[in-house]
């Protein structure tokens, strides 16, 4: 049996799936927003959103990973084919090293950026959620 998937797993498959949209930033965090205020009670956005802070790497490679995933997964797939290219082409079974490699290499490191993109998507859509929610306070207490 599989385990249920935690809140915020939930999270930020849906953010994944925003990603796959091609759209500006801004589009992508509204569309989530409804998603997130409709499933999700603020208590357990808050727990996300911390949950999901801790989990954030803050060091320069995993900041490049998440804004340059594809440029860093480039060489790794040029490898790869290039070994294929040569392995079939000289028929050289060594050759064919660099593809057993370069193209579980580079599927990896598509995966990590992929998934800190996600998490960074949330934080900044629960970040934003917060923010309505403290502006529409502060307008009912001024009136």
């Amino acid at each position: 049996m599989e385990a249920q998937p935690t809140q915020t797993e939930k999270l930020i498959r849906m953010a994944e799936d925003e990603l796959a949209i091609f759209s500006p930033d801004s589009q992508k965090i509204e569309r989530l927003r409804r998603k997130i205020g409709l499933s999700v009670s603020p208590s357990q956005q808050k727990a996300v959103k911390q949950e999901l802070a801790a989990q954030m790497p803050e060091g320069f490679i995993s900041k490049l990973l998440e804004e340059q995933r594809q440029t860093i997964a480039l060489p790794f797939w040029g490898i790869a084919g290039l070994g294929l290219l040569l392995g079939i082409s000289f028929r050289q079974p060594v050759d064919f090293l660099a593809p057993a490699i370069a193209f579980p290499l580079a599927i990896t490191i598509q995966r990590q950026g992929w998934q800190l993109q996600a998490k960074r998507l949330v934080l900044k859509t629960l970040a934003e959620i917060e923010a309505r929610s403290k502006q529409t306070e502060e307008s009912k207490s001024s009136r």
